[in-house]
């Protein structure tokens, strides 16, 4: 057998300067937990990341999500940033417990809503488009105590949130996307002790949650298609996490893994809605199944969906929502069994993922594999004949001190790499999104992982932001609308 690693014979262009499609519309991004803080500002109520950030040993570094970049309080020095790039739009989410104190749409908070109105406002006043994202991780604790994302009922309570922004804000919001990322916050958060709500209910209860937030999207983009469109006429869409998966050798059994393992990444929560049989994919019911029989359950752990379910899901997104920051390798010939849980979603996938023999990267889920973002690309083409691909994410970590060059170059070859998708394979990628615009909240990473074209001095309690080199190279891509791979950005000492 031979090692395949991306030795893929798409063709490419051979240029030092390319110029960005008319077509393609390039922004950044951030989520409201990450960089707001005012965890407690006026009647906002504690989320989940809230209280998980807060349980040692949970974050890397110790850090919390209390005051972050305080955009809550200095996002109008976040409008100046984002004028300061040129872009053409800003992806951020909304804090449902900051909207809804109690979880539920009884009591809108006028303080909550006020702000994203003011946002969103004051955007379209500098000619950035606001991009509007629904759940970005940040679930009320009020309603996981009732059992979050694995309680069916959240379904509505999805819906009736998304009434409530799609009421305030839909007039001058015209793209929304439901969920970001679902493997992320249901896998990692109902599966291990990674993410909250630390759950742990590896093998059942995050394919419960699987199941519930198909639905929830589901019932929001109906919502929105049947009592907002006519009248609001926006987009309304999901984001999935579309790392590409593949296997490690060209053996049958390795070639096998990494299409099983692309569908549990990937397909699990894409199939359902954008393909034209809908449901979830086969080879992921296929091998659930078997597990759960070899391990005595009286039937499968994953949920089925029923004829209604997979009817209400299916054809649920105006684009397809793609995030994507590295590739990963599948094998059976390292794997073990008892390596992983029994039952787990990684001991269903059966194999072992590694990055490969590629340059490690201080964030390893950024290590740069370029090709990969085309590859991913043209599986979401030749899967769902060409949807519009919205590319929601994408960027580089670092830590502190690293060198911002490495940024600069990792975004010089991805977008290399999707201009190649979209002019020689024909991708239909209408956006191009930088993550992110400043350093923040990383998660359970803390705020060691540094992914901010701005970085922020976080013991500053102004959070005083300074743009990096790779925020005046982006700068420049935008005002020039040209790639120029051997650009060297020229550097400001400025701040906001």
């Amino acid at each position: 057998m031979t090692c395949s690693l991306f030795l893929g014979t798409y063709t490419e262009v051979q240029t030092k300067m390319r110029k960005i499609p008319q077509g393609l519309r390039l922004g950044v991004a951030t989520a409201a937990f990450q960089i707001e803080g005012g965890w407690n500002a006026s009647d906002k109520t504690p989320s989940i990341w809230d209280n998980f950030c807060h349980i040692p040993g949970r974050v890397a570094d110790g850090t919390n999500g209390d005051d972050t970049c305080k955009s809550y309080e200095f996002y109008q020095r976040d409008l100046k940033m984002l004028k300061f790039l040129g872009v053409d739009f800003y992806r951020f989410s909304v804090s449902w417990p900051r909207v809804l104190p109690n979880g539920f749409a009884n009591k809108i908070s006028k303080d909550g809503i006020g702000y994203y109105s003011k946002l969103v406002d004051e955007l379209i006043a500098i000619g950035i488009e606001p991009v509007v994202t629904i759940y970005h991780w940040d679930l009320p604790q009020s309603l996981q105590d009732l059992g979050g994302w694995a309680n069916p009922l959240i379904a509505e309570w999805f819906e009736d949130y998304a009434r409530v922004l799609y009421n305030a804000l839909g007039d001058r919001v015209k793209t929304w996307i439901t969920l970001n990322e679902p493997k992320q916050f249901g896998i990692y958060g109902y599966g291990t002790e990674r993410f909250a709500p630390d759950i742990c209910s590896a093998g059942t209860g995050e394919y419960m949650v699987v199941k519930n937030m198909l639905l929830a999207h589901a019932r929001a983009w109906h919502l929105y298609d049947k009592e907002f469109r006519p009248t609001q006429k926006g987009n309304c869409g999901i984001t999935i996490a579309t790392d590409f998966r593949e296997g490690l050798t060209d053996s049958p059994a390795d070639v096998e893994a990494g299409k099983l393992a692309l569908d549990f990444e990937v397909g699990f929560y894409s199939h359902p809605i954008f393909s034209k049989t809908g449901g979830f994919p086969e080879r992921v019911v296929k091998r659930i199944a078997e597990k759960s029989a070899e391990q005595g359950y009286p039937r499968s752990r994953l949920p089925e969906l029923s004829k209604e379910e997979i009817a209400l899901i299916s054809g649920t997104s105006d684009f397809f929502g793609f995030n994507h920051y590295s590739s990963k390798f599948y094998t059976t010939e390292t794997y073990k069994r008892g390596m992983f849980p029994i039952p787990s979603y990684n001991d269903d996938i059966g194999a072992v993922g590694t990055y490969g023999g590629y340059k490690e990267a201080p964030v390893i889920h950024t290590k740069k594999i370029p090709n990969g973002i085309r590859k991913a690309l043209n599986w979401v083409k030749d899967q769902y004949d060409n949807p519009e691909i919205f590319i929601t994410e994408n960027g580089y970590g670092t830590s502190s001190g690293s060198n911002d060059l490495e940024r600069i170059d990792y975004y010089k070859e991805y977008i290399n790499a999707v201009l190649d998708a979209i002019e020689v394979d024909g991708c239909r990628v209408s956006t191009y999104t930088a993550w992110s615009l400043m350093d923040n909240m990383e998660w359970s990473s803390g705020i060691g992982a540094k992914f901010g074209l701005f970085e922020v001095d976080f013991n500053d309690d102004q959070k005083t932001r300074r743009p990096r080199a790779s925020a005046f190279w982006y700068k420049d891509l935008i005002a020039k609308r040209t790639l120029d791979l051997e650009a060297k950005p020229q550097v400001e000492e400025i701040s906001f």
